[in-house]
């Protein structure tokens, strides 16, 4: 039987009866924490230089400033553009993260950005737990500690520790995506809720859902548990309420989200945007960012296509097609489609199980050497986008 199709309810042991997992996540912890936080220490250092306050670089960039604001304000700040005249508010970030935020002040005597880092970092950690444990129940802990230190080494890996609400969108989706595999219908519902709530893109975790839940009753000729019926309907909830919350301050209830999103350049076009902003890249000066944004954008479509040849499971296939989906038919800052894709760890997943073959096969200095190299940009890159760049990350 493939790994892919192993049943979710036999779990690898070790030859006492014991699940064998905890070294390999302890393992897989270490790479990405050594990864990542040499990534913190050189932004420190570039805002050390820079002249910048202590940690700027990871607290107020970009979108953690309207988090930390709405953490500490509320909703309701809105910024005019001068020029197109369009008005853009905060109802577009989504809540979940900010009430965290609030809530771990309210609990202990941080700052909004110091407990936006530490909610951040701590996600962090429980996503590289809910990958590698999804990695090591389909494919073993080799392959699974591989797609972490791959998920630590993108360049947009960046904001996994930065005020950003990639991590915590990670983990719900991760261990939702978990549940599913272990057919624990509610529980995987109750984590599409929270990722829904986390990101605008947090439905393609509530559609993972359903897709394979829609496949379990054809599978069981149309017998559904009310356990799988609760979680199908429970999953999508947390997006379509603040969707309709945003839409009732607009005003128009269905299509003011869309409306709020338009006026940050953020509209479904099915890649006429992204298309049009490729072809004025020269003039922005952009020499850099963009094209490394296309590279990996095209990475993920390709790898995309080989999960499903791979016959990978169907929420990890549908998950990570729904998150590509939104990266290449939504116009917006073509600079930030790669963070955008961050969440999606199953595209991690053919090119880690390609390593590992090759490892196998014999790890030579060499490869090590490429291994290492490769880090090293990976790392300058992502301090450059986070604290130097003139586009948004």
């Amino acid at each position: 039987m493939s790994p892919a199709l192993r049943p979710p309810d036999s779990p690898r042991e070790t030859g006492r009866g014991r699940v064998k997992g905890a070294p390999g996540v302890l393992r897989a912890l270490a790479v990405f924490a050594a990864v990542r936080l040499a990534g913190v220490a050189l932004l420190i250092l570039v805002d050390a230089v820079a002249g910048r306050p202590f940690g700027k670089s990871l607290v107020h960039a970009w979108d953690s400033v309207w988090y930390l604001h709405i953490a500490e304000h509320g909703y309701g700040t809105q910024l005019r553009i001068t020029g197109t005249g369009a008005v853009q508010t905060d109802w577009a970030f989504f809540p979940l993260y900010p009430a965290l935020i609030r809530a771990l002040r309210g609990a202990l005597p941080l700052t909004a950005g110091q407990a936006g880092l530490l909610i951040a970092w701590g996600c962090a950690v429980l996503a590289v737990y809910g990958i590698h444990t999804i990695g090591h129940h389909l494919y073993g802990r080799t392959v699974a500690t591989t797609v972490v230190a791959l998920w630590a080494v993108l360049p947009q890996s960046v904001a996994l520790t930065m005020a950003y609400t990639e991590p915590l969108f990670t983990a719900c989706a991760a261990w939702s995506l978990y549940a599913v595999l272990r057919r624990r219908w509610p529980a995987a519902g109750a984590l599409a809720l929270l990722a829904g709530l986390a990101r605008p893109n947090g439905i393609a975790v509530a559609a993972a859902v359903a897709a394979a839940a829609g496949h379990e009753v054809v599978r069981q000729r149309g017998r559904a548990s009310p356990g799988l019926l609760f979680g199908t309907v429970l999953g999508p909830l947390g997006w379509m309420a603040y969707v309709l919350w945003v839409g009732r301050q607009t005003g128009d209830l269905w299509h003011g989200y869309l409306q709020v999103q338009s006026a940050w350049n953020s509209r479904l076009d099915l890649a006429v945007g992204p298309m049009r902003l490729l072809d004025s890249m020269p003039l922005q000066g952009s020499w850099v960012t963009y094209p490394v944004s296309v590279v990996l954008v095209v990475a993920g479509i390709v790898s995309l296509c080989l999960l499903c040849l791979d016959r990978a499971p169907l929420p990890l296939v549908v998950f990570a097609g729904a998150l590509l989906l939104s990266v290449v038919a939504v116009s917006g800052p073509f600079s930030s489609k790669p963070r955008f894709l961050l969440p999606a760890f199953p595209l991690l997943i053919p090119p880690a199980r390609a390593l590992v073959r090759v490892w196998r096969a014999g790890p030579s200095r060499r490869a090590r050497l490429v291994c290492g190299g490769l880090t090293t940009v990976s790392l300058l890159y992502g301090t450059y986008l986070a604290a130097l760049a003139s586009q948004p990350l």
